[in-house]
């Protein structure tokens, strides 16, 4: 039904898989750049870098299911999943004191993602509800996690703030 609508299935599983990995790996990165919050400026930034991390880690969680739907697979070779990535790796800035480039790489990887489902949304629009609607959820997530990351970077308000109670409000109904 979803080549018949007019996408390329092939195409959309390659992008699909590329934000899987994205997503797994920056829980992994996050948690590296989560611990080097350090000191003043960096313990306000810690819970903020956490909710992402657990919510990217919920993205990945909600993206297997439509993957494997769609007759994708997983590679089964972690460093080959990894290399993948739809986004650079959001490692560790060389001065892992230096929280401003901590907020730049989690910032970019932000953006990053939010191109990259942004992506997705185009493509799938009107034509594959299902994809478009768990893509749509996820570039929401991700759009509030770059806000919050560009507020400490001075710029400027963007009305987002840090969840209360539960993770992943957009994505959360396609964790079932």
């Amino acid at each position: 039904m979803v080549e018949k609508a007019g996408v390329d299935v092939d195409a959309l599983l390659e992008k699909l898989i590329a934000n899987a990995s994205a997503e797994f790996t920056t829980f992994f990165y996050y948690t590296h750049l989560r611990y080097n919050l350090i000191g003043k400026e960096g313990e306000g930034l810690k819970q903020i870098a956490e909710t992402a991390r657990i919510e990217d880690r919920n993205h990945f969680e909600a993206l297997l299911p439509r993957i494997y739907e769609l007759g994708g697979e997983l590679p089964n070779d972690m460093k080959e999943f990894h290399d993948l990535s739809g986004c650079p790796p959001a490692k560790l800035p060389e001065d892992p004191t230096d929280v401003d480039a901590i907020l730049k790489v989690l910032v970019n990887a932000e953006r990053c993602a939010v191109r990259q489902y942004t992506g997705i949304c185009d493509m799938t629009a009107g034509k594959d509800h299902r994809t478009y609607l768990l893509s749509q959820a996820i570039l929401n997530e991700e759009v509030e996690h770059e806000s919050w990351f560009s507020e400490f970077l001075g710029e400027g308000p963007s009305g987002h703030y840090l969840r209360e109670g539960e993770t992943s409000p957009f994505v959360r109904k396609f964790m079932r």
